[in-house]
């Protein structure tokens, strides 16, 4: 089959970057995933949505990419509901060392026009009433952070891309993505063979063995993260609340449940997404300390997924030097459900030789040729 695109991985990442580029008048573009819509991280992410970073880079991702989520179902004429709210994340610091790194942190937000604000321990306790007043010393909050439904987001995507002349397959996989000298030539799946010049990988938790396929080196690698859910009870709590340094993130959604997640510093290198009875036992003894009326709910489920890191913490987005027509949008470290709309809106850009909307220096593979140049994302869960 002859194309001129291929997208493979059909997560919120490479649906974003079909609907974008179809947008912007390209025909032929055809998206295959190895398994079912959503089965990766998208599917098994958190589900917040934020702009409280510490590099100017995520940031501005986030920010934009809220701006796209607060008109995506008029925009994307979704017939459904998004499931989008707006009622804050609630970071807290729990050591001075924390503190003021968030005041320098909140400086950056605002300066980008982001409404962040640092908060007293009592004008946090006025937001979520039932936090364990001894187990932080203040917070940061913005009020335009929230939840959306990573499912019916991908679903709007994708649905959009398909009235624009996007096509898809599920349950195919690339074997080989073929070369002549520094120009992709072709790829063979296990249905099929295309006929392409164009290939982008938002393969997720596979991006490095995607990378492999075409002899593209990425530096990134797999872990899975765990998250569980309790039973849906009457609202108590509107915003997320976020920990850094005590590990977690605290959600209730609006069906009612309460989602809630911690990395793992043992997680091991791989596709592992399997989920823990340590796990859950860490999980209850941090949500107990800090949201003790939480930790009073029974567990519904728990699962796992993959975190697609990268050295600085920062996402992907790039062409790649030594490969004519290889993109990717990968390395998103746990965060790329909430950067989707800008990651498809830069790549297409870049793939369709337009003036990007904004610097994308910091997202292109080259930057980890220095590597003590990086500028290191630490507001990571």
């Amino acid at each position: 089959m002859k194309i001129n695109c291929l997208i493979i991985g059909a997560g919120i990442s490479g649906v974003s970057i079909a609907y974008h580029l179809a947008k912007k008048g390209m025909t032929g573009i055809h998206v295959i995933d190895k398994s079912y819509f959503t089965s990766g991280a998208t599917g098994r992410c958190g589900a917040g949505v934020r702009q409280q970073w510490a590099t100017e880079m995520n940031c501005m991702l986030a920010k934009h990419s809220i701006e796209f989520f607060e008109t995506a179902k008029e925009t994307l004429d979704y017939p459904g509901d998004l499931e989008f709210k707006q009622e804050g994340y609630l970071i807290l610091a729990t050591t001075q060392a924390e503190h003021d790194q968030f005041s320098k942190n909140v400086a950056l937000q605002n300066r980008l026009g982001i409404p962040s604000k640092q908060l007293t321990k009592e004008e946090a306790l006025q937001i979520v009433p039932h936090l364990n007043p001894d187990a932080f010393i203040s917070a940061t909050f913005c009020k335009t952070d929230g939840h959306l439904n990573p499912f019916k987001m991908t679903e709007a995507f994708m649905l959009a891309a398909k009235k624009l002349g996007v096509t898809f397959s599920f349950y195919e996989e690339a074997l080989s993505i073929e070369r002549n000298n520094n120009k992709i030539v072709r790829v063979v799946t296990n249905k099929d063979v295309y006929e392409t010049s164009m290939v982008v990988n938002a393969a997720g938790g596979y991006a490095r063995e995607v990378g492999d396929l075409a002899g593209v080196d990425i530096p990134v690698y797999s872990e899975n993260h765990e998250i569980l859910a309790t039973e849906p009870v009457e609202k108590m709590q509107g915003p997320m609340v976020m920990s850094f340094s005590k590990n977690i993130y605290c959600q209730q959604v609006p069906h009612g449940a309460f989602l809630m997640g911690r990395s793992n510093p043992k997680a091991t290198h791989d596709h592992d997404i399997s989920s823990s009875w340590q796990f859950l036992d860490e999980m209850a003894k941090t949500v107990c300390h800090i949201l003790p009326k939480v930790g009073e709910l029974r567990v519904v489920r728990q699962w796992g997924g993959s975190y697609n890191m990268s050295p600085d913490r920062q996402p992907i987005i790039s062409d790649t030097p030594e490969l004519e027509g290889f993109y990717m949008a990968c390395g998103f470290s746990g965060h790329g459900f909430m950067l989707a709309p800008m990651t498809g809106l830069l790549l297409s850009e870049l793939m369709m030789k337009e003036t990007p909307s904004m610097p994308m220096d910091a997202l292109n593979i080259r930057r980890f040729a220095n590597l003590e140049a990086m500028t290191q994302e630490k507001s990571v869960v």
